[in-house]
């Protein structure tokens, strides 16, 4: 609206130059470097209200000068309105107040108009990018009613980009499908998420002058469908560490198909230690994976949420071990730690994955250590056994049980994991030419980098929760891959 009033004023000075001479040498079409007087710039505000009045209101106006009155179907009759000096302003029942006339008597403006748009966004920003309530109320000081004001300024603060830089929420995305590693009857540990998680302080030896203390972490293995869990302790962030790990884990639960991590914070440090990432793997951990037949997907950096199903045992894995740490006041050597990690694994692996049934006739709790203990070296001979196996041949008596596990998995667990319970609407899908700002929890919102999405990589069902982006800064230019989550959307590029 400034700018609008300076080039109206602008006009107005070179017409008066055209017409008469004046004081300042001024004269004809030329550029003026003196600046607007106040009473040019109010004439100004003047001559560009009056023609949006002109423009929305001529009926009204000329009802007004006839009848000083309105039509009844008029949309201004509830502001009883009259004329002051040639503008429509609001008439009301103040006309005796001891305040301002442009406080008694507003200036009233379309709600369709530029003008008004224009004035909406000169409030706002003087009031710092605040609320509807503070924009409206500077609007109505400075000496104008809008009609159907609330909904002019709620959009003109929607689209506003520094109040989305500085308020709007990151992105979102209906929940995607499970993966189908999670809703298959694979044996345990065929898919597996694994995590790492510590580190503890232990004992490592006794010395005359005191004792040494080295660091111990976790590493997590998760099966995909069963929800079995498989800790194992690794006494550094190397390569070797990591490979014996796994070496273990092999051994003991059988070779996996697939190993999912994610890039959270604690593990982002462990793959750099280890070499490992989705680009460029680590050669030696590569080789054993290969040797193995199992592959390793990296879900994108920051997206820990990506993780969940194994992101939640860890915190269970931390609050157990914090519990028997706490009611036995033990001092951590590593065959300790070892031992009570087994522990935890064991209460984890014995929990219930369905509400235990009140039901007498069904007293078979589904959990994972019920599934663990049926895992054989071999497979057993195909075929569908009855109850009545668990009375004959041990083989029978696994293979019964198996099949009794996997039928409650399927009728009483599968089920739970139909529903959303977050994200459960459709949004729009981000696209290449988004302008956003990166999040960055270290920092404070303000300082937030600006980036352009510059690739999108859409899911299995079509929708957009992954992109690449292109930062910016003092000359050079980074690219990084980001969950829709990271990012606050400022200008769609449609």
């Amino acid at each position: 609206m400034r700018s609008l009033t300076r080039a109206i004023a602008r006009l107005m000075h070179i017409v008066r130059s055209y017409k008469q001479n004046t004081s300042n040498g001024c004269k004809g079409w030329h550029f003026c470097k003196i600046p607007s007087s106040p009473e040019e710039l109010s004439q100004a505000v003047f001559v560009i209200i009056k023609a949006t009045q002109e423009e929305h209101f001529s009926s009204d106006i000329a009802a007004l000068e006839r009848t000083q009155s309105v039509p009844k179907n008029s949309a201004l009759q509830k502001l009883n309105p009259t004329l002051k000096d040639g503008l429509i302003c609001v008439g009301g029942r103040l006309k005796h107040a001891n305040i301002n006339t442009t406080e008694k008597h507003p200036i009233i403006l379309p709600k369709k108009s530029h003008v008004s748009l224009l004035l909406v966004r000169q409030y706002h920003d003087k009031v710092q990018h605040q609320g509807r309530h503070f924009t409206e109320g500077a609007l109505r000081a400075a000496g104008y009613w809008l009609i159907g004001g609330k909904q002019l300024i709620a959009s003109v603060i929607h689209k506003c980009v520094m109040c989305r830089q500085l308020r709007r929420k990151v992105e979102g995305q209906l929940m995607a499908d499970l993966p189908p590693e999670r809703l298959q009857t694979s044996p345990p540990f065929t898919y597996v998420g694994v995590d790492v998680f510590g580190p503890w302080p232990v004992i490592s030896k006794r010395t005359r002058g005191g004792e040494a203390q080295s660091k111990r972490w976790a590493m997590l293995f998760c099966c995909m469908s069963s929800r079995a869990v498989h800790i194992e302790i690794i006494a550094s962030l190397d390569t070797s560490s990591c490979i014996n790990a796994l070496r273990r884990f092999f051994a003991i639960r059988g070779p996996a198909k697939q190993i999912r991590s994610d890039c959270g914070t604690n593990f982002v440090a462990a793959a750099k230690e280890l070499g490992l990432n989705s680009k460029n793997p680590d050669a030696t951990v590569q080789k054993f994976l290969t040797d193995q037949n199992c592959a390793w997907v990296f879900n994108p950096p920051h997206a820990s949420h990506r993780g969940g199903s194994w992101e939640r045992l860890i915190g269970l894995s931390r609050r157990i071990l914090n519990a028997i740490l706490l009611k036995n006041n033990i001092q951590l050597t590593h065959d300790v730690l070892w031992t009570l990690l087994m522990e935890v694994t064991a209460i984890i692996n014995a929990r219930p994955l369905v509400p235990v049934s009140n039901d007498s006739e069904s007293p078979f709790i589904l959990s994972p250590a019920m599934i663990l203990t049926q895992k054989v070296g071999v497979p057993a001979p195909p075929g569908e056994f009855t109850d009545k196996d668990l009375y004959l041949k041990q083989w029978r008596q696994v293979q019964s049980l198996a099949n009794q596990f996997w039928r409650c998995w399927r009728q009483d667990y599968l089920p739970t994991l139909q529903s959303r319970r977050r994200w459960t609407e459709k949004k729009r899908d981000a696209k290449v030419g988004d302008i956003v700002i990166l999040k960055d929890s270290q920092t404070a919102r303000n300082e937030w980098p600006m980036a352009m999405v510059t690739a999108v990589f859409p899911g299995r069902d079509g929708r957009v929760r992954e992109v690449q982006l292109k930062v910016s800064s003092q000359g050079s230019s980074k690219t990084f891959q980001r969950p829709i989550s990271e990012t606050v959307l400022l200008l769609p590029v449609d």
